[in-house]
């Protein structure tokens, strides 16, 4: 009993101490974003001496594309997220309930996308919206990315779980399937929805790649290629730097913080419960 507690003062010890060298650098760059850069070059300390919000001021005032980088960021992934929630919900609930020829060689077609890199497909898709005419545009980001595969098959399994019963009590209630779907298995599905969300939602809001490759407008950048941009005209403003680094990453941790409580039960939820 004794060999326990210790193993479990050393195990806490080592995670505490992990999670206090994770999360430093983070607290140095938000009390950096209200430092003047003299207190920053000049010394290390964590806590500013004078606190300023001129940082934030000046990247407002003085750079137009700043607040329009934010939009377009807060569009693509707001907009792409709600698409994905909606089609690859209904695609897995598909490939768990509904009987149709071919679901079986449809769901191991979603299983092969999982394999393919996303370097693989890039050059096919700039091709593609070049041909549609969707460079330069919110269709050539959002489109491609309103379904993912790793979803479907995580909305696939949860389904495959969800008690029958359930769908049987509402048809007897005259339900139709599509009701069913919409009115009774979906907001039952909301822990494995709010996990889809938190993921989705990061994957576009950091996304660099992608908008480096269809956006070729600096006012249609989104955030973290306008943000490189900003960086490599201020490499040596770190007080800048710093406060636009925070704008990027607050709309994460808000969508986290909202979603936190339902996270953990989307990643273990099954339907039986």
């Amino acid at each position: 009993m004794k060999q326990v507690k210790i193993g479990k003062i050393i195990l806490y010890s080592l995670l505490i101490g992990y999670a206090f060298v994770t999360f430093t650098p983070f607290m140095w760059a938000f009390f950096a974003s209200f430092k003047p850069l003299n207190e920053i070059v000049g010394s290390f300390s964590l806590f500013p001496s004078n606190w300023t919000l001129d940082n934030y001021q000046y990247i407002i005032s003085t750079q137009p594309l700043f607040v329009r980088w934010l939009m377009n960021s807060v569009i693509i992934a707001v907009v792409g997220t709600a698409l994905n929630l909606l089609f690859n919900s209904m695609a897995g609930y598909a490939l768990a309930r509904l009987s149709f020829r071919g679901r079986k060689s449809m769901f191991i077609l979603v299983l092969a996308v999982l394999m393919i890199p996303g370097q693989v497909t890039m050059i096919p898709n700039y091709l593609i919206l070049r041909e549609l005419g969707w460079l330069n545009s919110y269709e050539g980001m959002i489109v491609p990315a309103m379904v993912n595969a790793t979803f479907i098959f995580m909305m696939r399994q949860f389904f495959v779980n969800f008690p029958k019963e359930v769908e049987e009590a509402a048809a007897m209630d005259g339900l139709s399937q599509m009701g069913t779907f919409f009115r009774i298995v979906l907001p039952m599905a909301k822990p494995a929805l709010a996990a889809q969300a938190i993921f989705v939602f990061m994957a576009l809001w950091n996304d660099f790649m992608r908008p480096l490759i269809v956006m070729s407008d600096a006012s249609m950048y989104t955030l973290p290629v306008g943000l490189n941009s900003f960086q490599s005209d201020n490499v040596t403003f770190w007080n800048y730097v710093m406060a636009a680094s925070m704008i990027f990453t607050l709309p994460v941790l808000v969508i986290y913080a909202f979603f936190s409580r339902f996270f953990i039960d989307g990643l273990s939820f099954r339907g039986d419960k």
